[in-house]
This record gives C-alpha cells, structure tokens and sequence, in this order.
C-alpha cells in the first residue's frame, strides 16, 4: 500500500485527488493547518478513510515534523492562494505561501531523505508532485502552449507559481529528487470555490433561475481559457509520480472558450438569456489581464497516456446542476445559507 500526502487536501483538487488515491488502493494523508480547521468535515464526509497531520507551509518545522511522522511515498503540494484577483491584495502571503511553501516543503522532504550538498537522491526516495500553472505563462507569445513556453506571468500568483515551478525543477537537477510538475490549465467542478468565475456563473445562474438573486455582474467577457473538468485533471497528477523518470507535464484539453461562452452555457442550462442577466463591470477586470491560455497537452497525452474525459458544455451544465441542488435547499432550509461546508 503506498502511502501519499496532501497539501491543499480541503480545496477542490485536493478532494478529487484523495477520492482517486483511495480507489487505487492507497493511505491518504492530508496536512491541515489547525486541526480546528473548518472544511476538514467535508472531506471526512466524502473521504472517511483519509487522516490528517498538522503542518504550515509558512513554518519549516511543522512540514519536517508532519513527513517525518508520515513517511509518505508520495507528497501532492496542491496547497496555495489560489484565487488570482485576491493575489494582487495579499501579494506577499501569496509569494509565501504559494512560492516559499514549495521550498518548504521540498526542504522537509530532503531533510527527512537524508540528503546532503553532496548526496543524490537513492531509489524509493519520496516523489513529489507540484502544482504549477497556466497562469505562469500570463503574457503569452504563442498558442497553444507547451512545457518550453518561456513564463511571462501577470499576477502576484503567477509569479509564485513561477518560482514553485523553477525552484521543484532545481531540486530535481540539485539532489536528483524526484520531483514532478503539473502544468494545469484551468480546471473547474462543482467544489470549485464560490468566488472562481466558473462558479460564479453557474451558482448565480441557478439561484437567478430560483429567484435567489437579480443579476450577475461579470469582468472581462471576452477572457480565453482552456476550460476541464477537475476529477480528470487528479489522474494526470497520480501518473506523473507512476513514471520511471520524473518531469514536466502541461495538462488542459487543448480547446479554448470565452467567459461568454460560460455564461450562455449555464443560463441556457436553466432556460434564460443571459443577456436580460449579465453585465460587464469594468471595476472586476484584473490590473493585468491574461486573456488567451491554451494547453498543448501532446506530452501528457502521449508519455502519461492521459486524456480528459468531460467536453466543457457537459462541465458547465453539471456544475449548473449542483447549484440548483444547492439553491433548492437553501430555499427549504434557510439556514444553510451561511454554510461553509458547500459540497
């Protein structure tokens, strides 16, 4: 039985991920900042069997602490702040938490290894998994993109994401670690968090429809994105660490769609126009805009043997579905509204 840790683990990804761990015969850990934490309940809910530890990425000794204990075969980093717009606000917890975390924990997993300056990583030493991001590529100079395409972030997260990516890359090559990173373009679910635009479209397309709320107010319509569905994006993470040799994989469908597209999907989901809904608000556009993100995913298609399995109009439509579900029995049970535990 392997044994696989889990940061993040409380987030979207990090569900998928233990459910997908557990179904292949795995123990699943996941690392909790505060055993008080307030979303451990949904995973217990939906994953029983997983166990916790308490860690920080802000604090070495915590993550030295937690794979000590663990003694994880394979470590998933998943944890981050994830939400690009907040990352302008809280610029330097995002450079600590989604860049210097990286560090951290690579640095946990070398100390517990037992590696020095001058010693390379032996066979059955802990695989690590990164998650790294399109939004590294920002200010693209081509499409589609691919593992060469130069980074040229927009955004305080993006940079973070940048250094995770470069400094996963460097203790693969300094240590001989193995050391994965999975270039994910952007993936969405019905777990996906309320203030993702994804989401955002589909719950206020729902409650409109339920008459829970009056309007959707939207930043650029016109934003590009390589849009997949999450539960198909954790396979991929599981078979870069499966490898005989560690690497960089860039995983999306390789189909771009507007924020428009989004929005037509999911009213037409509920029988509405959106055009009587929605409206632009220039206040919600980025500082720095990334407006066209494609994936090349011929690598991971061809050396993981990975392909996504959910079109977009099927993404947008289930995650439309699960907030009618959800707005239904906010309508019957009122309370529910102020509930943290949204899954």
């Amino acid at each position: 039985m392997r044994r696989a840790l889990i940061t993040g683990i409380t987030g979207q990804d990090g569900s998928y991920l233990a459910e997908h761990l557990l179904e292949r015969g795995y123990e699943v850990w996941g690392l909790l900042r505060g055993q008080g934490n307030p979303y451990r309940s949904r995973i217990e809910r939906i994953a029983p069997e997983v166990r916790f530890a308490e860690g920080d990425l802000l604090d070495q000794s915590s993550l030295v602490a937690a794979v000590d204990h663990i003694q994880p075969d394979e470590v998933y980093n998943l944890a981050a702040i994830s939400y690009v717009p907040m990352s302008w606000q809280q610029a330097e917890l995002t450079g600590e938490v989604t860049g210097m975390g990286v560090l951290r924990m690579l640095e946990a997993i070398r100390i517990v290894s037992g590696l020095g300056r001058s010693t390379t990583a032996p066979p059955g030493t802990v695989r690590f998994y990164q998650a790294s991001s399109s939004e590294m590529f920002g200010q693209v100079g081509e499409v589609p993109q691919d593992e060469d395409t130069p980074p040229r972030p927009r955004s305080p997260y993006g940079v973070a994401k940048t250094y995770g990516h470069l400094i996963t890359r460097n203790y693969r090559e300094s240590f001989g670690m193995f050391t994965a990173s999975g270039i994910l373009f952007n993936h969405e679910s019905p777990r996906r968090g309320r203030e993702f635009v994804t989401r955002k479209i589909s719950r206020a397309a729902a409650r409109i429809s339920l008459g829970l709320q009056n309007g959707l107010r939207l930043g650029n319509l016109d934003a590009v994105r390589d849009w997949g569905f999450a539960g198909d994006y954790v396979r991929a993470m599981r078979l870069m660490l499966a490898q005989a040799e560690p690497g960089e994989y860039v995983v999306g469908t390789g189909h771009m769609h507007s924020v428009r597209d989004a929005v037509r999907i999911a009213f037409e989901t509920v029988g509405l126009d959106w055009r009587e809904h929605v409206v632009s608000d220039t206040r919600l556009v980025r500082p720095a805009e990334v407006d066209l993100l494609c994936a090349n995913p011929k690598k991971a298609r061809t050396e993981l043997g990975w392909e996504p399995e959910t079109g977009f109009e099927e993404l947008m439509r289930m995650m439309v579905e699960a907030d009618l579900e959800r707005a239904r029995r906010e309508l019957r049970h009122p309370s529910t509204r102020a509930d943290v535990h949204d899954w």
